[in-house]
């Protein structure tokens, strides 16, 4: 999950860490955040995929969802918060497991996306009728908005996102976080549970947007920048800003919402039909079911894709695709992989040239230059499973 830039400027928990450690902050989801430590964007990629890469997400909007009648034991209360956010979200959140977490969409009424978020179910028996929830952070005031209206009298939401977020992502993640929450080694991908350090209670999740395996930790504003500094002292975690994030999300194929998610794109154009499971196909209920699954069944009329330029020249956001001199699509996201060491882009073409290996051209800077639709992902994940 990512997020758009803002021109307001909050500060995160974290910020006068990111200070110390010589960040080079920018604007961004209306924050002043790190794109950059002073190693320099491609030594932070690839630190992450060799060590462990620690990001304040902080700026995300993580939240607690819970039924206006209050959380209890059971699992009537979970299908009870379940059937509620499932009236807004293609998933079968119904189905989670106790500490089970999904990615999934919050949908408009002609099946767009409105933001892409993670639903999890916490873990602990007494607190089932609750669901956490993390949102991008530029569209989390658009999120919880509808959340309110739509749910209001059913839910409460709770708003989480004055305290730290961070993520630590990489092979040696489980190592590092694992010598302070000895828990966290038995979890797998999409794994939650609530952990205790020094009298302080976390919420570790193991999931991320890089491609590695890693960990997404929430804590309050004290206790989590005592922890971000305690494992900013280990040998195998540097401090990793937005830039490297944004390029190993790219080589894993994650999307960013505003770039390769909006509103007029379903989750079926964006290769995200597998976030709707069996069940929600069968029974529906949720915003622009018919586009969808019409989508399904017959397919969509563009698809996204990954690009690989054949020439060292990036493509970059908003590059035309071509097809024999005729436009097909537009690339979304694009840059330079540093893992692959070659330039990286996703796009969405008609799904007639949407077949890995296909030519097509791209207009960088006026000139026609060559490229081909290649798999995705340009690195292999590599998740706990």
């Amino acid at each position: 999950m990512a997020d758009t830039s803002s021109e307001t400027s909050r500060r995160t928990a974290l910020h006068a860490l990111h200070v110390e450690q010589g960040a080079k902050l920018v604007p961004f989801a209306g924050y002043d955040m790190p794109v950059q430590f002073s190693a320099g964007v491609k030594e932070e990629h690839l630190w992450t995929r060799t060590q462990a890469g620690l990001f304040d997400v902080s700026h995300m909007g993580p939240c607690f969802l819970t039924l206006a009648s209050g959380i209890r034991h059971g699992a009537g209360a979970h299908e009870e918060i379940a059937a509620l956010i499932e009236t807004l979200v293609p998933s079968d959140i119904k189905g989670l497991k106790p500490g089970q977490a999904r990615l999934t969409v919050l949908l408009n009424e002609t099946g767009g996306i409105l933001d892409d978020l993670i639903i999890t179910r916490p873990y602990e028996e007494d607190r089932q009728g609750e669901l956490y929830i993390v949102v991008n952070g530029a569209m989390k005031d658009q999120d919880w908005g509808i959340f309110e209206t739509a749910l209001a009298g059913k839910a409460v939401l709770t708003r989480a996102d004055d305290g730290v977020l961070f993520a630590l992502q990489g092979p040696k993640a489980e190592i590092v976080l694992g010598a302070h929450f000895p828990e966290c080694t038995g979890l797998k991908f999409m794994e939650s549970r609530r952990m205790v350090l020094d009298g302080e209670t976390f919420v570790v999740s193991r999931c991320g947007y890089t491609g590695e395996d890693g960990f997404e930790v929430l804590g309050s504003a004290a206790a989590g920048t005592a922890l971000v500094r305690l494992l900013l002292n280990d040998p195998c975690v540097r401090p990793i800003g937005l830039g490297a994030r944004d390029s190993l999300r790219l080589e894993a194929g994650l999307c960013l919402y505003g770039s390769d998610l909006a509103p007029d794109i379903s989750p079926v154009e964006a290769g995200l039909a597998w976030v709707i499971q069996k069940r929600r196909r069968e029974t529906g209920g949720f915003p622009g079911v018919s586009r969808i699954l019409r989508e399904l069944k017959d397919g969509p009329a563009r698809k996204r894709v990954g690009i690989q330029p054949l020439e060292r020249a990036p493509a970059r956001e908003g590059t035309e695709v071509y097809v024999d001199g005729a436009p097909v699509g537009l690339v979304t996201s694009g840059g330079f992989g540093p893992s692959v060491d070659a330039p990286v882009a996703m796009g969405y073409v008609a799904a007639a040239q949407a077949a890995p290996g296909t030519k097509i051209d791209l207009m960088v800077r006026g000139k026609a230059r060559p490229a081909e639709v290649a798999p995705l992902p340009f690195i292999p994940a590599r998740y706990k499973r």
